[in-house]
């Protein structure tokens, strides 16, 4: 009896140790609007993609052959089903580039196209949403009627696997002008560092900036705004938009405009992480 007790205990140890958190397996959490999203086209150039880049997929997609819950190569796309080419691709592909073999990155993208921050924020979403557009709540019902939670649930599912490095935000347009919207950021950040216990000292924010006064953009104002984070969040950091090109809208990039902000979020992670890499667009 006594070696059947020590015999199971053995085999649940194994187990445990087979599903355990991979210390070189990166995990970084994606959220914000379309630009997150990835609104242009990708091209056959972004569909090689090295597996140390992996995507954690946040809804079914059966057209891609990918399953809520599970770890696929990260080729575009990184959002949903039909969503395009988003900074967190060159992001990730940065990272993959500069860090040594033995480190994989993973990515969770939950973004909602068009829709402001409350929609990530627990105490407001469901009151934003229930005047919002059809096509957003469409969205939103892809991610459970509630994107936070599932961003929460899959960043859970990660955190078997990996640790948690950073979390990568665009989002502003919605909101440009809004000089509330460094504490509604805050908010949501805080509470993801308390809901999947992390340190925030560990864990910094990146976000990016809408599209550039220099590439004619209609939000450009926002940017103002975005680019006092840092003094609401300390661990935070803002990347740049400048001479990231941008489609015929004015609101969004090209694709060429995502690799270039990808990269440049890369690069400040790599910073973080204690890489010096040569700036090069």
């Amino acid at each position: 009896m006594k070696i059947k007790i020590l015999g199971t205990a053995l085999l649940t140890l194994l187990a445990l140790k087979g599903v355990s958190q991979d210390p070189k397996f990166y995990i970084f959490l994606c959220l914000g609007q379309s630009n997150m999203e990835g609104n242009a086209r990708f091209e056959p150039q972004d569909t090689v993609v090295n597996k140390r880049l992996q995507v954690l997929e946040a809804v079914d997609c059966p057209n891609l052959g990918r399953v809520k819950g599970n770890w696929y190569t990260a080729a575009p796309p990184l959002c949903r089903c039909y969503t395009g080419i988003t900074p967190a691709d060159y992001f990730g592909r940065t990272l993959v580039e500069h860090l040594p073999e033995k480190i994989r990155i993973g990515i969770i993208n939950v973004s909602v196209a068009g829709a402001k921050i409350e929609v990530f924020q627990q105490g407001a979403y469901q009151t934003y949403l229930s005047t919002a557009p059809d096509w957003m709540k469409n969205t939103a019902t892809e991610y459970g009627g509630n994107p936070y939670a599932r961003l929460v649930e899959m960043a859970k599912i990660a955190q078997r696997s990996g640790v948690i490095k950073g979390i990568l935000l665009h989002q502003g347009e919605s909101n440009t002008n809004d000089t509330l919207w460094t504490k509604k950021v805050q908010e949501v950040y805080t509470k993801l560092i308390k809901d999947l216990g992390l340190k925030a000292k560990k864990v910094p924010l990146i976000a990016g900036e809408v599209v550039n006064a220099d590439q004619g953009g209609i939000c450009a104002s926002m940017n103002r705004i975005i680019n006092q984070l840092p003094q609401t969040i300390p661990n935070s950091y803002v990347i740049s938009s400048a001479g990231c090109p941008t489609g015929t809208d004015h609101l969004h990039f090209t694709a060429g405009g995502y690799r270039m902000l990808g990269k440049r979020y890369g690069i400040k992670m790599l910073e973080l992480l204690g890489y010096k890499v040569p700036v090069t667009e």
